[in-house]
């Protein structure tokens, strides 16, 4: 099988499951418990699951993160989906990041998501509103 995460979900890897969805840790974290939620059906992206299966996926999301919030030091999170390759998605199997924050982890978080188009990012320090 050439997906890594079906390979990964035929293996029986995960930190928390559902009959729809599996968690297992990020091949590539950014962030000590950087946590990947990933539907057990390989589709592209997760608006082409049915309703059941997104459900589920989401449901799963939340187990995750409420297992990480736990943890010491966790203080947000990241949550987020790449959809499609101009998105920056580099395994075409739908996937949810669930990335823990911790005081301090970068500089500034302010922007959080928006980093992704960094000349966009600092919107606070714009003049034109």
């Amino acid at each position: 099988m050439d997906c890594p995460y079906c390979r990964r979900i035929l293996a029986g890897e995960g930190t928390e499951a559902n009959a729809h969805a599996v968690a297992f840790g990020d091949a590539y974290p950014v962030a000590a418990g950087h946590t990947l939620v990933v539907p057990r059906r390989h589709v592209a992206g997760v608006f082409d699951l049915a309703a059941g299966e997104y459900a589920a996926l989401w449901a799963l999301v939340a187990a995750v993160r409420a297992r990480l919030a736990a943890e010491d030091a966790v203080e947000s999170f990241t949550i987020g989906v790449n959809d499609g390759a101009a998105a920056g998605q580099t395994v075409a199997h739908a996937h949810v990041h669930v990335i823990p924050r911790r005081a301090g982890d970068v500089g500034d978080p302010r922007g959080g998501v928006r980093w992704v188009l960094p000349e966009r990012a600092a919107y606070w320090e714009r003049r034109d509103g």
